[in-house]
């Protein structure tokens, strides 16, 4: 039997708050269904959050400080920053722009959408007028390069993966970006703190199409806060900023921001937590010989035998959510758990191991 390690403690300062996972509602219903941080945010959070004074509520916030921070987190200079009201916003930003940019204002072009993808950058696209262009997946989720044409404006990727885990290729996306220079390559990295992957450093500055996109609601627990950041060389970010509606970003938002950037323990304990329950789901897995993708996300996708859908709804009915992504293009018979607290992975497992052994009787 393979041994599975317990959460481990939370650093020293902050082990006072830690009372079990945050993914648990009042009901007791854990969500591990849309790769929310099951720990919740770094207590440092709310300690800024509570410091702050009535007058804070009353002014628009000045996100100079908080930008800042992020540019010196992510090593890249100020002015390659943008932040947003989520990732979500930032996505949005860079759709309009595309479309605003287009070589013949009268054929915008199109969207080039790789699937399995984010709900979001269909939505984003259509909002800003683009045609979509959705490309199936090839073998193992393979990008085709073919598929770009001179009508290309915009092209999504998400590195690694959301919802298979994959990463994308060394190179590949400067590949894409060269047979790809009339259009916006908005490559996002909401996960990139689990992967330990990014590609904010050089290539926005090499191949000025290339926009990254960063959330901090995974890895720091911000989802509720809303708050993303858009990274691209200076020139481009400026051309995108008067895109962005003025003060989009709330002071709860800035102020947690700046908390959760300081409270580097904090992310080094979850992401650790992450990668343990990653290790549980993959034992889980090849145990009961179920397909399974090696993840560089917060998530794991496993392809099951029979109905995904009535697995999920049988997890849901014993309290634990986990997400039916059966549906999507190449995802057929698949689900996909949030890999957060091992407790909570723990949980999962012993539920969803019922789940399949009843089905199976």
């Amino acid at each position: 039997m393979t041994e599975t390690r317990r959460s481990a403690p939370l650093p020293p300062p902050l082990r006072s708050v830690a009372s079990g996972p945050s993914s648990v509602t009042s009901a007791g219903v854990l969500r591990l269904h849309l790769n929310e941080n099951s720990g919740g945010c770094s207590p440092s959070v709310l300690a800024a959050i509570r410091g702050l004074e009535r007058e804070s509520f009353a002014q628009y916030p000045d996100v100079a400080a908080v930008t800042a921070k992020t540019a010196a987190c992510l090593g890249v200079p100020n002015e390659c920053v943008l932040l947003t009201n989520g990732l979500d916003e930032g996505l949005h930003v860079v759709a309009q722009w595309a479309r605003r940019v287009a070589l013949d204002p009268q054929a915008p072009g199109s969207v080039i959408v790789v699937e399995p993808a984010f709900d979001m950058y269909a939505a984003c696209a259509e909002a800003a007028g683009l045609g979509i262009t959705r490309v199936l997946p090839e073998p193992d989720f393979a990008f085709p390069i073919e598929a770009i044409t001179p009508r290309t404006r915009l092209i999504y990727l998400n590195d690694p993966n959301n919802p298979t885990g994959l990463g994308i290729p060394a190179g590949l996306i400067e590949q894409i970006a060269t047979a790809a220079s009339q259009a916006v390559v908005l490559v996002d990295e909401a996960y990139a703190e689990f992967s330990g992957r990014s590609c904010v450093l050089d290539l926005p500055h090499r191949r000025r199409n290339v926009v990254v996109g960063r959330t901090f609601a995974k890895a720091h627990g911000l989802a509720g806060l809303r708050i993303g950041a858009l990274v691209s060389a200076p020139e481009t970010i400026a051309a995108m900023r008067p895109t962005l509606p003025p003060f989009s970003i709330n002071i709860c938002a800035a102020t947690a921001l700046e908390a959760a950037l300081d409270d580097r323990a904090y992310l080094e304990w979850y992401l650790g937590e992450v990668t343990a329950s990653r290790q549980l789901i993959y034992q889980f897995a090849r145990r009961r010989a179920v397909r399974h993708w090696p993840s560089e996300g917060n998530y794991v996708l496993m392809r099951l035998a029979g109905s995904a859908t009535e697995v999920v709804a049988a997890m849901a009915a014993r309290g634990v959510l986990i997400r039916d992504r059966s549906q999507l293009p190449g995802c057929d018979g698949c689900i996909r758990i949030t890999a957060g607290l091992v407790t909570a992975t723990e949980r999962c497992l012993a539920e969803l191991e019922d789940v399949l052994a009843s089905r199976t009787n």
